[in-house]
This record gives structure tokens, sequence and C-alpha cells, in this order.
């Protein structure tokens, strides 16, 4: 008899205005959002639930937010401190599971089928752990598979009636999984997104309930392959495993949206070198090196072109990236044509050779007093900046 598992759906509520409230407790209660400058380009990147409550949410421009929210307190992002908070978390998160899958900054999994206890009673633990410990609110669903469990977090969040965060808790015993699916709306499952809920609804399928009771040959003559997860899914079918494995990135990269069009080379330039930096810190930081560089580029018009070159040997140094992505910025770029997008970014990552390679003639440094250089100058940039300390030239 195959063992039943528990897994637990771990989500931080709103969490990049909880660690900012946690700092600043004057936000509490307030509509804020955290993000860019509306005078330009910014976006939410999060937003409190008072302001939700008035028609703001994530990814919206930062100034239709405003408009919409006239009073609106807007908060710059601070990745450091948010990276932080996580880490905290999870090593929370460790003390009950070592089985724990990241999916993002502030969503993870966690198997704790081995560990004694009721799984509801698990996620009430930890979450009373992580709010008086860190005091950051979470939402955790818990179940006998990996989708039921995210999606049990996600009813639990919207059954909870309250002005501030959920703080939620819902157990979806095993074996009541498609009974729990049932009355939710077919877009509540993985991969259905509104062109699939579209033409489901065109066959009178709009809860999961009716999905189920569909007959899976015909889903997967109108659907293919994806017919047949669609009809496992909605019975509440989910075999993948939670692995603590880590996941190798497939590539690396940051952009910037400029407030206005700039077409000035200079400035350009400037960005592309300062981007390379970020990307190489953060290939450090992940013990990874890259054999393509890529830049792209966003004329006014919205036409984005992006360009790559393959190195000779992988690297994760600031001035092999930024050599490579300032050599595509001349060739790509016509002189004086105005850049909304420019970005940086990384491909084919794979763990580095910690051999450096000099010029000719040049005796090779020490690799641990090299990569403790490194080290200290990724720590200054991350506390002060990019611009607080720069690498000499040879």
């Amino acid at each position: 008899m195959a063992t039943v598992r528990t897994i637990l759906h771990l989500d931080l509520d709103a969490f990049f205005c909880a660690v900012e409230e946690r700092r600043d407790p004057s936000l509490s209660g307030r509509p804020f959002a955290v993000g860019g400058r509306p005078d330009g380009r910014g976006v939410v990147a999060s937003c409190s639930y008072a302001a939700r409550r008035l028609g703001v949410h994530s990814a919206m421009p930062m100034a239709a937010a405003v408009r919409l929210c006239p009073t609106l307190l807007i908060v710059r992002t601070d990745f450091a401190a948010y990276r932080a908070a996580a880490a905290d978390v999870m090593a929370r998160a460790q003390r009950i599971t070592p089985v724990i899958e990241r999916l993002s900054i502030d969503e993870a999994f966690l198997d704790t089928t081995a560990v004694p206890g009721d799984g509801e009673e698990l996620a009430a633990r930890l979450q009373a752990t992580i709010r008086d410990e860190l005091a950051l609110p979470c939402s955790i669903g818990v179940a006998a598979n990996r989708l039921v469990a995210k999606i049990a977090t996600e009813v639990a969040k919207t059954r909870t009636k309250t002005d501030g965060y959920p703080n939620a808790v819902l157990a979806v015993p095993p074996g009541t999984e498609a009974h729990f699916l049932a009355p939710l709306p077919v877009s509540t499952l993985w991969g259905v997104g509104p062109k699939t809920a579209d033409r489901l609804a065109a066959l009178g399928i709009r809860t999961v309930g009716v999905l189920a009771r569909w007959p899976e040959e015909d889903l997967g003559r109108r659907f293919g392959r994806h017919g047949a997860t669609l009809a496992r899914h909605a019975r509440g079918i989910d075999d993948r495993e939670v692995t603590a494995a880590p996941r190798v990135p497939r590539s690396v990269s940051t952009e910037t949206t400029f407030p206005r069009d700039v077409a000035d080379g200079e400035a350009l330039r400037s960005t592309i070198r300062a981007q390379s930096s970020h990307v190489a810190r953060d290939l450090r930081r992940a013990g990874l090196a890259a054999s393509t560089v890529r830049i792209k580029l966003r004329w006014s018009d919205f036409t984005t072109i992006t360009r790559q070159v393959t190195l000779s040997s992988p690297t994760d140094r600031d001035a092999a990236i930024r050599a490579a992505a300032e050599s595509l910025l001349l060739a790509s770029w016509p002189f004086g044509r105005p850049v909304r997008l420019i970005g940086v970014g990384v491909d084919g990552l794979r763990e580095p050779a910690r051999q450096l390679a000099l010029p000719e003639g040049r005796p090779p440094l020490d690799p641990t007093r090299e990569h403790a250089a490194r080290e200290a100058v990724d720590r200054l940039r991350g506390r002060f900046g990019e611009d607080t300390i720069r690498w000499g030239r040879p």
C-alpha cells in the first residue's frame, strides 16, 4: 500500500509589504505599495491589503495605482532585505523538514511525510514560529500532493475575512481532494490560463467538478496531452515529488526600463556596465559561471531585439560579461536611436573552474585570495551601492 504523503505549501502573505511594515510599523493598516516611482515607468511589486481593497494590485503601473488611490504611500524595493527575511523563514522551515522546494522568494513546498504529527498541526506550528520569531505573516495549505496543497493555500486566503494579512491554514484530508476541488473555477488548476478557460467554457465546463466528470478521451482529442493532465488534476491527482535538490537556474538577467527613452550612448554603456556587475555578482552568489552573454533592447515603439555571444570559456567575472555586453550593444544599437529598455543576461550556466585567466606572462593569482577579494567587493556593493568600489585595470 502506497504511503499517503503530507505536503505543506507555504506562502508568505504580501511578503515585501510585511517586511517593510515590520521595520516601519506606522505603515500598518495603511494603503501602501512597494515598487517604482509613479512619475516614471515604475510598477507595483507588492501592495498592502488596504491598497488591494481600493483596486491596487501587483504588476500594475504605479501611476495607475496612484490614480486609483491618491493617498497611496510608495516604498522603494529593498531586495537585500527581502532575501535576508526569506532566508530566515526557510531556516525555520528547516527545523520541521529538510525536504523543502523553493518556488520563489516567498513560496515553498515542504514534504513532512516522515515527520511525526498531523499535517495541520505542523502547519499551525510553523506559522506560529514565523509569526512569533520573525513577525511575518504566512498562509499554509496542507494536502496529500502539491497541486491540492497550493490550491488549499489560495482558498484559505479567500475564505479568511480580515482587514489585514490572512494568516490562514487549510488542510484537505486525503481522499477528499476531488470533493474539495469540485466547486472551484477551472482557472484554479495549474495549466488553465485564459485561453484554455475560454475553450472549456465554450463546452460548458466552468468548474473543476464538471471537468472531472468530462470524458478523458474527449479532452485528449481536444487538448492533446494536456487533456490527460487536465483530467488528472480535476480529480485531485498529482504524483510529482517535492525535491530538495537545488535547481540550477537556466539563466540570470537584469533589465532597466528608463523613465524616459535614452538615446545617449554613454548612458546606455553605463547602464550595461552596472547590469553586468549585477549579473556577475548573482552568478558568484549561486556558485555558477555562464558561457553565453546576451543583451536585450526595446525601442520606443516597443519593438524588442535580443543578441547574444558565446564566450571562449565560462565566466563569473564582471569584466568578461561587461566586455561581451558592450560589444553586443555596439553591434546592435543604431547610433542615436532612443531606447526604452535595456538588459543584460547570461545563459549556459555551470559550476565555474576557479583558475583565473591572466594576460600572458603574468603569474596566476592565488584562487583563495582572489575569491575572498571578490566576495568583499560584492559585500561592499550590496551594502553601499554598485559605484562604491570598482576593479582596477592592469
